[in-house]
């Protein structure tokens, strides 16, 4: 065929540009001419065919040059390469030629069509604003379905509650609790103005104006939460009410804090703020089982609801903060920082605010604020009839333990359907309350010696050595009159019965050795045995590990008095540890302490099971190896448990299992730790059998029965102990005078001095009496096991021989014989010899005793011991006078006067 009559090429599409460029007369054929395919005619030879040079009537292959680029980049234009290319392109939408599928659209382009790397996986605005309007339609659904199912609550569903079931030990039923609520619903009408002002000042500044939520409050509460700040709810009291009335759900999820957001805004619209207001103050908790304003202000006042004054008012604003850390009658059984004393603080503070916030507001008068200056007087908690006697306190206790062991909360708590099984033996409760009551009859006459006999309290309690199970307690005389659990909580210093944990510290961990007056390693210690010698001096210059004579941070000496100011066996005052603690020698076992190490014997009391809390005394006065910590009863019994049951520790505990609808929610786990070996515990219990068989815990002797345990009795005569122990038990009394009203702010323990008509109060007396009585009752019938024989332990320490013959011996003018016992005391030997002191001139070894002198120190100077004038350190009770320390018939009167706590 001749070159004249060869056919053109055909144009290949090359998308819309080259339609376009078709359209507007470029060279080629006719715009809808069939394309040829790629590579038809063949690849052309000369570049011209591409450029401006190319022949003219011819369509360039391509689209572009963007295109012949990339046809040039990939390989020839022709052949099967190309027809790869043009699907390729069609893929990507391009070649819209005929011939070619169209590129099909998706309701979501992403990843984006067309786009290549990052650009496409970048949405595009017309997906990121469907989208959102999309997420804004479903939101807006959800809330309009959500706002039309919630129900408004009823104040009157909010009125029921289920009865909580606790049982003895034996599986008997106790008592049933909690279905009895204390409620009664008053008209709005019926509620005092000065009421409603008080809580909105208090607790919802814009009640009168909001929806029912504060947007403004949730958003300070999430900022202040998200800080790290205290958590905060930024509830109205709209919201408040919705909560208090929702007894269907009480758990703590978010999916119940959407639903009450939700009521609360349907509320907010469609309740009146009086009904609002009304089924809030009716529905809310004021502690001491009082739920509604009316209940309170019988709990607290006494009086109805519509006789409340400003001041009342504001209390009970007050107690809707929280009653367990708002009531002053104080709940120290659920958290010891919520104790009477604490309580009342944080109460007055806030009855003060909470009056100026309503001056502030407007919705007080100044003039008739400064009327109400007093803190109003309160009624004392009372408790239905079915918690009188030891009962209340026994629910107090296992409540307590449920609510800081379980996964149960106090709000689900007070809600009911619970079953408490409980630790609590009903016999041995019976048991330990005639015990008490068989001394307080006889001995305590409050209309005979008003000023003496008054304010006498007793605790106690009995623990299970084996479990740890408590299975007695004595919480006072009835619950629903006096209402602190003296088993639990006390404050009341335990004296000497702090003692063994001293011993048990030197068996342990030894005393710090001494070469020529020089501290040695700590590694450097000897254990000692129960034949380590110690001095028995009275007044006896306290000493540091290195020899030197502590003294306090004013450079006052320490001097260390013994009851009645007696010397034990002079010339040389050398007692040993078990005779020192069958008498209770208070020089010795300090001087012990500090030899050991305060924190050691600290550490040693909490291996017992002693806790670190406020209880716990700080151990840097060497006092505080006599008990100047106050425990309670059951974690005195607890500690001592560790001793009987050959250094096994566990937890104290009231409650085995908790169940609800039946299934179990709770069920006690017992953790046993071996915080001291069996030859440390037991030769402790056997240093405390002595004090029992012959020492000044005699009137505590069980005929047939092994006992060991400890007296104690405080400076100032202001509480009395016994603490004892069988294998099978371990026991706790304490006695003590304390003014507990909750009127009284200042709540000071008295002094026992001609109490029960007896001279002096001391551990050996009504306390060492209770525990024998109650033992003899709750072992009876139970076979006499005896406790395993000591072993040795350590060596001995101090046995220094007596002085030379040519000491020149003088009078010691500070000591005095020793005042004749009483009967329930048995001395280890006749009154003392007037003490004497080696010549000075002499030659003495370092930390000899009898090398002390007084340095001219009168009764009272330097320290005085813990009866001297100079302070204790911050948070110590007050010193005496110079010349305390003489009181308790069972050498124990050397501490500071006052409870720690």
């Amino acid at each position: 065929m001749s070159e004249h009559r060869r056919k053109p090429p055909q144009p290949q599409g090359g998308g819309r540009a080259a339609a376009r460029r078709g359209a507007s007369g470029a060279p080629g054929g006719p715009s809808g001419r069939r394309a040829a395919p790629r590579g038809a005619t063949g690849a052309p030879s000369s570049p011209s065919a591409y450029g401006p040079g190319a022949h003219e009537g011819e369509e360039r292959p391509y689209g572009g040059r963007a295109e012949a680029r990339r046809a040039a980049r990939n390989g020839s234009v022709g052949g099967g390469g190309g027809r790869r290319r043009a699907a390729e392109n069609v893929g990507r939408g391009r070649g819209r030629g005929r011939g070619q599928e169209p590129v099909k659209k998706r309701f979501i382009d992403y990843p984006r069509a067309g786009k290549f790397g990052a650009r496409r996986w970048l949405p595009s605005w017309r997906l990121v604003t469907g989208l959102f309007i999309g997420f804004l339609g479903s939101m807006l659904a959800v809330i309009g379905i959500a706002y039309a199912l919630v129900e408004v609550p009823e104040v009157a569903k909010a009125a029921r509650a289920q009865n909580n079931v606790y049982y003895w030990a034996d599986g008997s039923q106790m008592v049933a609790t909690g279905g009895e609520t204390n409620r009664q619903i008053i008209k709005y009408a019926d509620i005092p103005r000065a009421m409603r002002n008080a809580v909105i000042s208090a607790e919802n500044k814009t009640f009168n104006k909001d929806k029912g939520v504060d947007p403004m409050g949730i958003a300070r509460a999430v900022v202040n939460m998200a800080k790290g700040g205290q958590t905060q709810g930024g509830s109205t009291i709209t919201q408040q009410y919705v909560k208090n009335a929702r007894l269907d759900d009480q758990s703590q999820t978010f999916t119940r804090k959407f639903k009450e957001l939700f009521i609360s805004i349907k509320v907010g619209r469609e309740v009146s703020k009086e009904d609002i207001m009304a089924g809030y103050l009716n529905t809310a908790y004021y502690g001491r089982n009082a739920y509604g304003i009316q209940a309170a202000a019988r709990a607290y006042f006494g009086e109805d609801a519509e006789d409340l004054d400003p001041s009342q008012c504001a209390l009970l604003a007050t107690v809707l903060k929280g009653a367990t850390y708002y009531d002053p009658a104080g709940y120290p059984e659920i958290d010891p920082a919520a104790n009477p004393k604490a309580n009342r603080e944080r109460a007055e503070k806030r009855w003060k605010w909470i009056l100026d916030e309503e001056v502030k507001d407007g919705r007080l008068s100044a003039e008739v604020r400064n009327k109400y200056t007093k803190f109003p007087k309160l009624e004392s908690p009372r408790s239905n009839v079915k918690l009188s006697g030891q009962i209340g306190y026994l629910v107090s206790l296992a409540k307590a333990y449920v609510i800081n062991n379980s996964d149960v909360t106090a709000g689900q708590l007070e809600q009911g359907g619970y079953e408490i099984h409980t630790t609590f033996d009903k016999k041995k409760v019976d048991q330990l309350e005639d015990a008490v009551e068989k001394v307080r009859k006889a001995k305590i006459k409050p209309k005979l010696r008003p000023d003496k006999d008054t304010h006498v309290q007793f605790g106690g309690a009995s623990v299970n050595p084996k479990t740890g199970e408590i299975e007695a307690i004595y919480g006072g005389e009835d619950a629903t009159k006096h209402f602190t659990n003296n088993a639990d909580t006390t404050g009341a210093q335990v004296g000497s019965t702090y003692k063994p944990f001293v011993l048990a510290a030197a068996f342990k961990n030894g005393v710090r050795d001494k070469d020529g007056g020089e501290l040695q390693s700590d590694n450097e210690r000897t254990i000692v045995n129960p034949k380590s010698k110690y001095s028995g001096k009275n007044k006896l210059k306290i000493k540091n590990y290195n020899g030197t004579v502590w003294q306090d941070k004013d450079g006052k000496e320490w001097l260390q008095t013994n009851d009645g100011q007696q010397s034990y066996n002079p010339p040389s005052y050398m007692i040993d540890l078990r005779e020192a603690m069958r008498e209770s020698v208070n020089s010795a076992y300090v001087q012990l302490g500090m030899d050991v190490g305060l924190d050691k014997v600290k550490a040693a009391a909490m291996d017992a099971g002693l806790k670190d809390d406020k209880s716990m005394a700080g151990a840097t006065y060497p006092s505080f190896s006599l008990g100047t910590s106050s425990p309670s009863a059951i974690r005195m019994a607890g500690a001592y448990a560790t001793f009987a049951d050959r250094g096994k520790q566990r937890d104290p505990f009231s409650v085995k299992e908790v169940k609800k609808e039946g299934d179990t929610v709770y069920q006690h786990k017992t953790i046993t730790k071996s915080p001291f070996t069996p030859e440390v515990a037991n030769n402790v219990t056997d240093v405390l059998r002595t004090v029992v068989e012959k020492g000044t815990g005699t009137s505590a002797k069980l005929p047939g029965r092994q006992v060991a345990g400890k007296t104690g009795t405080t400076d100032g005569n202001k509480s009395a102990w016994f603490v004892g122990y069988t294998p099978q038990l371990s026991t706790a009394i304490s006695m003590y005078r304390l003014d507990d009203d909750e009127n009284n702010s200042k709540r000071e323990f008295l002094e026992m001095f001609g109490t029960g008509g007896e001279k002096k109060i001391h551990g050996a007396s009504f306390p060492a009496q209770i525990w024998q009585d109650y033992m003899a009752e709750a072992l009876k019938g139970k076979r006499a096991i005896p406790f395993p024989e000591p072993g040795p332990i350590g060596e001995i320490v101090g046995d220094i021989p007596p002085p030379s013959p040519t000491a020149t011996e003088e009078p010691e003018p500070s000591d005095s014989p020793s005042p004749t016992p009483t009967p329930t005391e048995t001395k280890s030997s006749d009154p003392p010899e007037p003490t004497k002191s080696p010549d000075p001139t002499e030659s003495c070894k370092p930390w000899d005793p009898r090398c002390e002198d007084d340095g001219g120190v009168t009764d009272g100077g330097g320290n005085g011991g813990p009866g001297g004038e100079s302070p204790p350190p911050t948070g110590q009770p007050n010193g005496g006078n110079g010349n305390g320390g003489n009181n308790g018939n069972d050498n124990e009167g050397t501490l500071f006067a006052g409870p720690t706590g």
